[in-house]
């Protein structure tokens, strides 16, 4: 998914200097953004507060949406660069194409994992047959340096692993849970889950200490450590915890975030991520010439242009505002 705003902003995120060491509950409300048009997003991350937890760096929820007479979803061709696009639905189907040639489509509960290497650009759309709602979430995680001039590649993940307890099911997107491994790449130390609990269920998730965690509620009222968070907000809970409480209020569903802080400080301007801004200029006029991103072959309209650079040049922030 894309970034879609017109004037996109640069900003610097990562480094160690701004992680929270210990338990906190610091409760992060979004900002309403269109995607395309007809969608439009609730954007956690990048926050006002807070632009990162472990590798994750972009999160977008959207939905429950009825498309039973709409187009859904329509996003054109865009490029992206030095991080993972992760799609996840709770309803609804997503067609995904890309420049290496992958054509996929994504149902709820499946892994739509891109890894974009240096290049690579795509597009998401409702197919033209589909659900009445659409219900999901479109997340990024950071590639580390070593890591982000790999090849660009996508892959579809239709049977996760799953942890379960009484009343809890846990479905395993990226990284360790418990015992259940998800078959999806990681270049860094990261977990994402998605949790579906039924109304009334009381238990503890296990945490990895040295991990920082955030929990984006999905549907319905779950407690997070004693904090409601309710549909389209996320909690941020810190470091140094080894589990979590929950609690049901009503049948729900919410995503685990989490991983080790990430130590290197990015940019991230519009769809692409480096580390200079002379990264970011050069991708931005590879993809506006035509090169280095290739082509994406079967979505009928036109790609979408980059956004204007900003006039100045961006100062390290760390990892919150």
């Amino acid at each position: 998914m894309s970034n879609l705003d017109r004037e996109a902003a640069l900003s610097v995120c990562g480094g160690r200097g701004f992680v929270v060491a210990e338990p906190v509950r610091e409760l992060l409300t979004p900002r309403k953004v269109q995607l395309g048009e007809s969608t439009e997003v609730r954007r956690l991350l990048p926050n006002l507060g807070r632009r990162m937890v472990g590798a994750w760096c972009f999160v977008d929820h959207y939905g429950p949406d009825d498309i039973a007479d709409e187009p859904g979803m329509q996003v054109p061709p865009h490029p992206h660069m030095g991080l993972q696009t992760v799609s996840w639905l709770h309803e609804g189907e997503v067609l995904h194409r890309d420049s290496t040639g992958s054509l996929a489509t994504i149902r709820p509960r499946e892994l739509g994992l891109q890894t974009t290497g240096s290049a690579i650009s795509h597009s998401e759309e409702t197919p033209r047959s589909h659900s009445r709602f659409l219900h999901g979430a479109q997340l990024w995680t950071a590639l580390p340096e070593g890591s982000r001039h790999i090849d660009a590649h996508f892959e579809h993940h239709t049977d996760l692993p799953q942890v379960t307890a009484a009343g809890l099911t846990a479905t395993v997107i990226l990284g360790t849970l418990d015992t259940a491994t998800s078959p999806g790449a990681t270049y860094s130390p990261i977990v994402g889950a998605d949790l579906t609990l039924a109304r009334g269920t009381e238990t503890r998730l296990p945490l990895e200490p040295d991990f920082e965690y955030a929990v984006l509620s999905m549907s319905g009222e779950v407690h997070v450590d004693g904090v409601p968070v309710l549909p389209g907000s996320m909690l941020y809970l810190g470091c140094g915890r080894s589990e979590l409480p929950l609690r049901a209020e009503s049948d729900a569903g919410i995503m685990l975030l989490g991983g080790e802080p990430f130590e290197e400080e990015i940019i991230m301007w519009w769809n692409f991520i480096g580390r200079s801004n002379e990264d970011i200029a050069q991708a931005r006029e590879d993809w506006m010439n035509g090169d280095r991103f290739g082509e994406v072959k079967g979505y009928e309209g036109d790609p979408i242009p980059a956004p204007k650079l900003p006039a100045v040049r961006l100062k390290a922030r760390g990892r919150v505002r």
